[in-house]
């Protein structure tokens, strides 16, 4: 049986079979990986930051998302874990030589290699494309592959010196099991730091307490200062029996403290500073000018 232009049909254009399972290249799988960003999709470009779980971002993209949370975002969810700029680390990478750029092949008559990355490892030298295990430290942003940590076992960065730990090391894009881990040690490193919080709090209120319970006086104080008093006392009324001159000293001193001067009976003040006063008589109303009655907008003055 054939068609209008004399063609035959074959089998598998009219009977349809299984549909083939679609499989994910795994050149383009990398690169989305290695030269992409985490939450823009945009290509990698300095300054390049990275989170607790080993995602590669834009920190203009991270700033943005920061600022702007509630902006929808396509991969929102691969920054859930982000809180603020803190839980994300700035990358000190070592740029690939052989890495002509992407108008190095702007003709499309060579050869481009989908493997060649623009950062390699600064110890062994391998590109950093998704291959081999990259890993950067927590401390100073270094970044390093995992067989120059291995090759190399040493407590002290290779390319800054800064020393560092092992649970410093977090590796760069890992498998799933891998991601989980540095999840838990990313949750666990974060409830320290909020019981370390609440501690430097209860610290810092015992620390302000601590004086002001000093300061307040005891009862062996109390009888002490009593038991002072008592003898100061009598010397000062042995000493004023001896001395009647410091009796009539005393009694102008205390005279002139206990006796309060009004501002409108001082002579050297002039009038206009007197009349800022409310003694003053200008300040004083009479019956007719005063009201007995207020209103939340008074009229009556």
């Amino acid at each position: 049986m054939g068609c209008d232009g004399g063609t035959i049909p074959k089998r598998h254009e009219l009977v349809k079979g299984p549909k083939k399972i679609e499989k994910v290249d795994k050149n383009a799988e990398l690169a989305a990986r290695w030269k992409y960003c985490a939450l823009s999709q945009e290509k990698l470009r300095r300054p390049i930051v990275a989170c607790d779980l080993g995602r590669f971002y834009n920190k203009d993209a991270m700033i943005e998302y920061l600022l702007d949370k509630s902006a929808e975002r396509p991969n929102i969810e691969a920054a859930v874990h982000i809180r603020g700029i803190k839980d994300v680390k700035e990358l000190n990478l070592t740029d690939n030589p052989a890495w002509e750029g992407e108008r190095a092949n702007s003709k499309g008559d060579r050869y481009e290699d989908m493997h060649c990355a623009m950062f390699i490892c600064p110890v062994v030298g391998l590109e950093m494309n998704g291959k081999h295990k990259f890993c950067f430290l927590k401390t100073c942003g270094c970044v390093f592959s995992e067989r120059a940590l291995k090759e190399v076992k040493t407590e002290i960065c290779h390319k800054c010196g800064d020393p560092f730990e092992e649970g410093d090391l977090i590796t760069l894009n890992g498998t799933k099991e891998e991601v989980e881990k540095l999840q838990q040690r990313m949750e666990e490193r974060r409830a320290k730091a909020k019981s370390a919080k609440k501690s430097k709090k209860s610290k810092s209120a015992e620390t302000v307490s601590k004086p002001e319970d000093s300061e307040a006086p005891g009862p062996s104080s109390s009888v002490s200062g009593s038991s002072s008093s008592v003898a100061s006392s009598s010397s000062a009324s042995s000493s004023a029996a001896s001395d009647p001159s410091s009796k009539d000293t005393k009694a102008s001193s205390s005279s002139a403290i206990g006796s309060k001067r009004s501002v409108q009976e001082m002579t050297d003040k002039s009038e206009v500073f007197k009349s800022l006063f409310t003694s003053h008589s200008s300040a004083k109303r009479t019956k007719d000018q005063t009201s007995n009655w207020v209103t939340h907008t008074p009229y009556h003055f």
